[in-house]
C-alpha cells in the first residue's frame, strides 16, 4: 500500500521520536515528554472542534479532572497500579462529560463556549477552594503508579526514558484510535453534523447522540492527558483546570490546524517550542518578560495568512508552485 505524503511524514516523525532520546539530554527529554502530553490533548479537543463542530472553551476541566484524580487515589508514600488508576481517571473524565454532555449540548454558539467555561470553573473552585484538592497548593504525588505484571516490573516510570516511551506509545494510540474512528460511519455522521446538522437529522441521524458520544470520548481522551501530565510533574493544583488551559490548547489547535489530526499535534510542538524560545532570557534578555505578546502576535499572524494552520503549509506551497510552473508555461 501506498502512503500519502502526510503519512510518510508522521512515520517519519515517529520515527524521529523514537529516536530521540539517544541524545541523552534531560532538559529536552523532559520538554519532548511535555510537548507529546500536550498533543494529546490537543487531539482530544480537535475531536470536537475540528471534527463535531463543538467549540469547547473548558475543555481543561478533563485534564485537571484526571490528574486531581490520580492524586487522590493515590496514599501519600505509597505507589499504585497504572492497570487500574489510568482506566479509572479516565471513566471519571467520560463520566462528568456524559453527565455535563447531556446539558450543554442542548446549547449552541456562544452559549455552549460559556457553559463549557462554567464547568471548568466550577471544577476549579472545587479544588480550589476546598480540602479535597489541597487549596491553591494542590497536592503532591509522591509515588509513581507501577507498570508491572505480577512481580515482574514492564517499565519504572521513574526512570526518564521508560516515562517517555510511555508517553509516546499513548500518543501513537490515541492517533491511531481517532483516525480509525474518524475513517468510520461515526466518524463520517459527526463531520456531517459540523457541516449541516439538520440535514443529518432529516436522513435519520440521531446527532444528539453523535454529539455526547463525541463530547464524552474527547473527555476520557483528555483525561488521558491530564493523568499523564501528572505524573510528568508530580503534582496538581487548581491552576490546570482554569481557562488558561483551556485557552491554550484551542490555541494548540488553531494554530496546528483544526480537523487534520496531525494539526494539533504539529500545533502542540510549535506553541511550546515558541514559548519556550519567547521567555527564555539567555536568548532575549528582557525581552522575554514579554513573551505572551510575543506569542500573541505569532498566532495571530498564523491565523491571519494560514487559515488552515501550520499543517496546511505544504498544500500552500504545492499551490503556488503549480501556479508558478502554469505561469511560465
Amino acid at each position: 500500500m501506498r502512503l500519502s505524503r502526510p503519512d510518510l511524514m508522521l512515520v517519519l516523525a515517529a520515527a524521529l521520536l523514537a529516536l530521540f532520546p539517544l541524545t541523552d539530554s534531560t532538559f529536552y527529554i523532559q520538554l519532548v515528554t511535555k510537548i507529546m502530553i500536550m498533543s494529546i490533548f490537543a487531539l482530544s479537543l480537535d475531536l470536537l472542534v475540528g471534527y463535531t463542530g463543538l467549540i469547547s472553551f473548558g475543555h481543561a476541566a478533563y485534564f485537571g479532572l484526571a490528574g486531581y484524580a490520580l492524586a487522590l487515589m493515590t496514599p501519600k508514600y505509597e505507589a499504585v497500579a497504572l492497570w487500574w488508576t489510568l482506566p479509572a481517571a479516565m471513566a471519571v473524565c467520560a463520566l462528568f462529560a456524559l453527565l455535563t454532555g447531556l446539558l450543554v449540548l442542548r446549547t449552541r454558539g456562544i452559549y455552549f463556549i460559556m457553559v463549557t467555561l462554567a464547568f471548568a470553573q466550577m471544577l476549579f473552585f472545587i479544588f480550589h477552594d476546598t480540602k479535597l484538592g489541597g487549596g491553591s497548593d494542590g497536592i503532591y504525588i509522591y509515588a509513581k503508579p507501577l507498570v508491572a505484571i505480577g512481580s515482574v516490573k514492564l517499565l519504572d516510570l521513574e526512570r526518564l526514558h521508560h516515562f517517555y516511551y510511555l508517553v509516546l506509545i499513548f500518543l501513537v494510540a490515541v492517533y491511531v484510535f481517532l483516525r480509525v474512528l474518524l475513517r468510520s460511519t461515526f466518524g463520517h455522521a459527526l463531520v456531517g453534523i459540523k457541516v449541516n446538522e439538520h440535514r443529518m437529522r432529516a436522513l435519520g441521524f440521531p446527532a444528539f447522540q453523535y454529539k455526547l458520544a463525541s463530547y464524552t470520548i474527547a473527555g476520557a481522551l483528555g483525561g488521558l492527558a491530564g493523568y499523564l501530565a501528572s505524573l510528568q510533574f508530580g503534582f496538581v493544583n487548581p491552576e490546570i483546570l482554569s481557562w488558561h488551559q483551556s485557552g491554550a490548547v484551542l490555541m494548540m489547535v488553531i494554530l496546528g490546524g483544526m480537523g487534520t489530526l496531525y494539526g494539533p499535534v504539529v500545533g502542540a510542538f510549535a506553541f511550546v517550542l515558541l514559548q519556550e524560545f519567547f521567555s527564555n532570557e539567555a536568548w532575549l534578555g528582557a525581552l522575554a518578560k514579554h513573551w505572551q505578546l510575543a506569542m500573541g502576535v505569532s498566532i495571530i499572524l498564523v491565523a491571519l495568512f494560514l487559515p488552515r494552520g501550520l499543517s496546511g503549509l505544504p498544500a500552500l506551497f504545492d499551490r503556488r508552485t503549480s501556479q508558478t510552473e502554469s505561469g511560465h508555461g
